[in-house]
């Protein structure tokens, strides 16, 4: 069966777009100037459906401006696929958005069969992000697993490596999202490198078991410095069917935002000897980094021309952020 967020859409399908946030986190003020932008126009009925009301509302003008029917579900047992289809019914709209309450699991996001989710926006109030981080990680994630911008608004008087700090935790959890900062104004805030634990200069970069998580990170987001450097580390192997001949994927089990959320961080190896490794083996990888666009990684990554695998000891540790 499809997932929600995999389903891809056909002439007739209605796109949904998912705005994601925490109460307050200025979903409604985001939503009510996209819906004033000349791109928004359609000539056919926009439903906006309303998971939870905030201090924002919206202005039954810009709504019939708009062409927009809002309807309120503030119940998440009454956000089936039934409700939603007799709303398309009853309004037959072109598009739907959906402002969903950021204290429901999106996981649990079921639409009708011919709707397909379009974009994932996510919001944050950046001055409250601590909080987040330490209490609401498990909500956070799949918010963001799917999202393609993440917008963190209230940046202002924040300290540079405060933000770092936090764009990297987000990034474990939206690794494929466009993460932006804003102050109060709409600027942008900073381009946010983090300290590594390790020396990118050196002839070969040696990673050790509990900077793996920091080194794919940061490899996958700012490949352009590690394009055509030496590495060395350590990993378990695992063999998809879609890799190329004589390849191989090495990498760590993570856990981004709680113990429900695991998954493998992983590198493509080319190696001529790759037939000679299984699923599970433990090695230690040797090679160099080279940039390229790869379906396994659905986009462009760091993939590893591996000069030498040795089998060695299994790490017990999860990587964690």
């Amino acid at each position: 069966m499809v997932g929600t967020f995999d389903r891809e859409p056909t002439n007739t399908s209605i796109p949904v777009f998912v705005i994601n946030g925490f109460l307050e986190s200025g979903k409604t003020q985001f939503m009510k100037f996209t819906m004033q932008q000349e791109y928004f126009q359609d000539d056919r009925p926009t439903l906006l459906v309303l998971c939870e009301e905030g201090e924002e509302e919206y202005d039954e003008k810009l709504l019939k401006r708009t062409n927009t029917h809002l309807v309120v579900i503030e119940d998440q047992k009454e956000m089936t696929v039934e409700r939603l289809h007799e709303l398309e019914l009853v309004y037959d709209p072109g598009r739907v958005l959906i402002e969903w309450n950021g204290i429901w699991n999106q996981d649990e996001l079921e639409i009708p069969e011919n709707w397909f989710v379009n974009q994932v926006v996510t919001l944050f109030d950046t001055s409250t992000m601590d909080l987040y981080l330490k209490n609401m990680k498990s909500l956070m994630g799949p918010m963001l697993r799917h999202s393609e911008l993440v917008l963190c608004n209230r940046a202002d008087d924040i300290p540079m490596d405060t933000l770092g700090e936090y764009h990297f935790q987000l990034r474990t959890m939206a690794s494929n999202a466009e993460i932006v900062f804003e102050g109060r104004e709409g600027e942008i805030r900073g381009d946010f490198s983090i300290e590594l634990p390790y020396d990118l200069d050196a002839d070969v970069i040696k990673i050790e078991p509990e900077d793996f998580g920091i080194f794919y990170m940061d490899s996958m987001e700012r490949s352009d410095k590690y394009d055509g450097k030496s590495v060395e580390f350590a990993g378990q192997v695992v063999k998809p069917r879609n890799i190329p001949k004589n390849s191989l994927v090495v990498g760590r089990r993570a856990m981004t935002c709680c113990e429900a959320d695991m998954q493998f961080l992983g590198f493509l190896c080319y190696y001529a000897g790759a037939d000679s490794f299984h699923n599970k083996d433990w090695v230690k990888v040797k090679g160099k980094i080279k940039i390229e666009n790869v379906a396994v990684y659905r986009g462009e990554g760091a993939v590893i021309e591996v000069t030498e695998v040795l089998r060695t000891g299994p790490i017990q540790e999860i990587v964690t952020f």
